[in-house]
């Protein structure tokens, strides 16, 4: 038996634990752990800086035309290998998207993807409406000092809807990869008349004879303006959105039939994406060369600030509320998460969008960042994207808002109420009819115009500043989507989840299924072709 006296008195061993904590990083380490996780980022912020800073230190210097095109080269590869992967990735998206989707979940999705975009871009065009009749930036000595404008161009509303719903459906979809229609407005040729037994005499009346055709004299007055459809350069992205919208919702339906078309997609998706991965490295560079061409390119930048500065000034004022108010304000009452962190995300395709001034060319940055950075859903971003660059365009509906009112207090026309209204509903239809290419609010805007009796001619005056305002417009155009797109997948969390599991489940029953047939048919196999081979303790599944 053991003494417990003698075991009290034996040394006890004690142990002193000392834990080193690691130093706080330092500031200069932070900043270069964020500059290597960020590196395209900053290199792209750089890029922008750079091109500012040179575009405005190169006007000093005398150049010509040559110089500038050489300049803005680099620029210009950057747009068409970007443009040139938008094709691809809005038709791979789109059917790869909503072909892994059931009818029901896209169809609440493209609801909410739709009220979203009206709502938005309804807000952008009272917003405009509001802030240019606050600030009232037109001024009747503003047309006196730069002129009348030389474009003057016939447009109607109702043949401008029926052109959006003509190009949703294009009668050739391999003309739609490069053409979409578009009404225009020429005059009739004279009318000849086959007249028999005639004289070749002029009647008196300013027709003549000529080899017994009567033809008739029209001065310029009188010629008729015809309509006439015509296909211009431009893919329609319209069109070919509601083909793959109906050709991928009915390929998922197809169930095992369709799988092969579906993985052909998603692996189209995937390589493009590849590219655009690549493709992206050299965007700081080629953004930075299209911002000095463009510098370089303004005859006289101080005059034209000068004439046009406050209405510059208003539109950017706009932008500013609807991007940094209007569009959070939304997100953060929707989804109760904070909109500046999902900003941070989503930078390097505002920066490229406010680079290339083309929401298109921005869309594969677009994909990138809300999917790697935000972890928004490839179901969502692949439906929501591509049907946001072309339809949702807060920025061109709120620019061209402003736009008519600052030429209607140009020419001093005072707006009465319902014409006011008229403005943001057309400058809603018209933003949502422009194309997602350069300077296209310019072209919708002549149906405010139109729709108001202002005169189109006017419109050409704002060409001197356009390069600018469209830069800011489309970066907001870009800022929309991808707020839309996080909305849109907050809202459709829960049911993309609960289809995920029963697709699951649907899986793991058709695996049982097979199995048990494939016992049935084989028996010798026992268990069901699963055996357990291996001594104790030590067991081996084959399957």
């Amino acid at each position: 038996m053991t003494n417990p006296n003698k075991e009290s008195k034996q040394p006890m061993l004690t142990s002193t634990v000392i834990r080193l904590t690691e130093p706080p990083p330092s500031k200069i380490k932070a900043y270069k752990d964020w500059f290597k996780e960020n590196l395209l980022l900053a290199l792209t912020i750089v890029g922008v800086v750079l091109g500012a800073a040179i575009g405005f230190v190169a006007r000093l210097g005398d150049y010509d035309d040559d110089v500038v095109m050489l300049v803005s080269f680099p620029g210009d590869i950057l747009m068409r290998m970007l443009k040139m992967l938008i094709l691809p990735l809005i038709i791979s998206s789109l059917i790869a998207g909503l072909s892994q989707l059931d009818a029901k979940s896209s169809g609440r999705m493209g609801i909410r993807a739709l009220v979203y975009y009206f709502v938005t871009t309804i807000l952008a065009a009272i917003v405009g409406i509001i802030v240019v009749l606050t600030i009232h930036p037109g001024d009747p000595s503003i047309k006196d000092d730069i002129g009348s404008g030389t474009e003057d161009t016939k447009v109607s509303t109702v043949d401008a809807i029926l052109d959006i719903i003509r190009n949703m459906l294009p009668e050739n979809l391999v003309q739609a990869c490069f053409q979409q229609v578009q009404t225009v407005y020429k005059k009739a040729k004279p009318l000849r008349v086959q007249i028999s037994n005639a004289t070749n005499e002029t009647d008196g009346y300013g027709a003549f004879y000529v080899n017994n055709t009567l033809v008739l004299n029209f001065t310029d007055e009188e010629y008729r303006v015809v309509r006439d459809l015509v296909y211009k350069d431009g893919t329609n992205i319209l069109g070919l959105i509601v083909f793959c919208v109906a050709f991928g919702i009915l390929v998922g339906q197809l169930g095992e039939k369709g799988k092969s078309m579906v993985d052909f997609f998603v692996t189209l998706n995937d390589i493009v994406m590849r590219m655009v991965n690549i493709i992206i490295w050299y965007s700081p560079f080629g953004i930075m060369c299209l911002i000095i061409g463009k510098l370089m390119a303004i005859e006289d930048l101080a005059e034209t600030a000068q004439q046009l500065g406050l209405y510059m000034v208003t539109v950017i004022v706009g932008l500013l509320i609807h991007g940094l108010i209007t569009l959070p304000a939304i997100y953060i009452l929707m989804t109760n998460k904070n909109p500046v962190t999902y900003f941070r995300g989503m930078l390097q395709a505002w920066i490229t969008a406010l680079g290339t001034a083309s929401s298109s060319a921005a869309l594969p940055i677009t994909f990138r960042c809300l999917e790697e950075n935000n972890g928004i859903d490839k179901r969502v971003t692949r439906f929501v994207l591509p049907v946001g660059a072309t339809v949702n365009m807060d920025g061109t509906a709120l620019y061209e808002a402003v736009a008519a009112i600052f030429i209607a207090q140009m020419n001093n026309i005072e707006l009465s109420t319902g014409e006011v209204i008229t403005v943001s509903m057309t400058a809603t239809l018209a933003s949502i009819g422009a194309a997602s290419i350069p300077s296209a609010a310019l072209v919708t805007m002549l149906l405010i115009l139109t729709s108001l009796g202002l005169p189109t001619n006017d419109v050409s005056l704002l060409v001197a500043v356009d390069w600018l305002l469209d830069r800011l417009r489309t970066s907001i155009n870009v800022v929309g989507d991808a707020f839309g797109a996080g909305i849109v997948y907050h809202l459709s969390k829960s049911e993309l989840d609960k289809f995920d599991a029963e697709k699951a489940a649907q899986t793991e029953l058709e695996m049982l299924e097979q199995g048990i047939h494939d016992k049935e048919r084989n028996p010798e196999k026992g268990n069901g072709g699963v055996n357990y081979v291996g001594g104790e303790g030590n067991s081996e599944t084959q399957i």
